[in-house]
């Protein structure tokens, strides 16, 4: 969790205020994971902050929706490239991603 909490003070997302009257608050929760080998065995845990999404409204809280997903369709048509021009691949695990873009309105989580 303190790792989770440490990539946002890092990356200057949020700011800590007073709590705002007639504002629409949106809530937030931990959700954990473990991080297995190939034996099953517990390799790593992971802790994410996520916003409570069925407390937003449409039009109010939000406008679009982004879902960060890859489809699996779109990892074939990328390894197939990949073997046709000869290109090695790599993986890597993100530890966090923000869209990057400018909201042009306040969001209160807490």
């Amino acid at each position: 969790m303190q790792e989770e909490l440490n990539q946002f003070q890092m990356s200057d997302i949020w700011d800590l205020v007073p709590l705002p009257s007639e504002q629409n608050i949106i809530g937030t929760k931990w959700v954990y994971r473990n991080k297995l080998d190939e034996d099953g065995k517990v390799m790593r845990k992971k802790a994410r902050l996520v916003a409570q999404g069925y407390s937003q409204q449409e039009g109010i809280d939000y406008d679009e929706t982004f879902a960060l997903v890859a489809i699996l369709e779109s990892i074939r048509i990328l390894r197939a490239y990949a073997c046709a021009r000869n290109l090695k691949l790599y993986q890597m695990d993100v530890k966090s991603s923000f869209l990057n873009a400018v909201i042009n309105k306040e969001v209160f989580v807490s």
